[in-house]
């Protein structure tokens, strides 16, 4: 048997841009990706804490030391620029593995979204 445990997260940071005009995907500043053990391409979870939307997408590389946290796509709608949001990966383990496992969850300061 197989479980889903929270693998990454990177919690409450704020949302720098909103590109409706854009395939889809979230944008994360690269040094939050690395800190948070995140991979482009990645499936997250996004929770917005300003309004209780919960969506899922894609992550894409944002400039490193930027700060960029950007909804694309229609998931742009879902948000505000400034929004307080939360961005989660799980990763598939057994229950045995999930027992000694640690996620990777960093609290980037809210103002700036750097660490």
């Amino acid at each position: 048997m197989f479980i889903e445990v929270l693998k990454s997260k990177i919690h409450c940071v704020h949302v720098t841009d909103a590109n409706l005009n854009y395939i889809g995907s979230i944008t994360i500043d690269e040094d939050l990706m690395d800190a948070a053990g995140l991979l482009e391409g990645e499936h997250v979870y996004i929770v917005d804490n300003n309004n209780g939307e919960r969506f899922e997408t894609y992550i894409i590389k944002g400039r490193r030391g930027s700060g960029c946290i950007c909804l694309n796509g229609a998931a742009a709608r879902k948000v505000q620029i400034g929004d307080i949001i939360i961005i989660m990966a799980y990763a598939t383990m057994t229950p045995e593995e999930a027992k000694e496992f640690k996620p990777q969850v960093i609290f980037p300061n809210t103002a700036t979204n750097l660490l």
